[in-house]
């Protein structure tokens, strides 16, 4: 039986973030408010090519643009 994050078309890291979001959420507002400032990133890659390295994105931004473009060819 495969897991449900799996069924779900997620990915393990993918859904970690989601649950702990969920957790964060769910504390009372001091405890939480300490938890949304542990749990911010600020990473950022670059694709190499080449030997040449392509422009820094930022981590964040791009599983955004994945998860969504992923979400859109789901509908498809």
């Amino acid at each position: 039986m495969a897991s449900a994050w799996k069924a779900a078309g997620l990915t393990y890291n993918r859904y970690l973030a989601v649950a702990a979001r969920a957790v964060r959420r769910s504390l009372k507002e001091q405890p939480r408010l300490q938890a949304e400032r542990r749990g911010e990133m600020d990473l950022r890659f670059a694709k190499w090519s080449n030997g040449k390295q392509g422009d820094n994105r930022s981590l964040a931004n791009a599983n955004a643009g994945a998860m969504a473009e992923g979400a859109h060819e789901q509908q498809q």
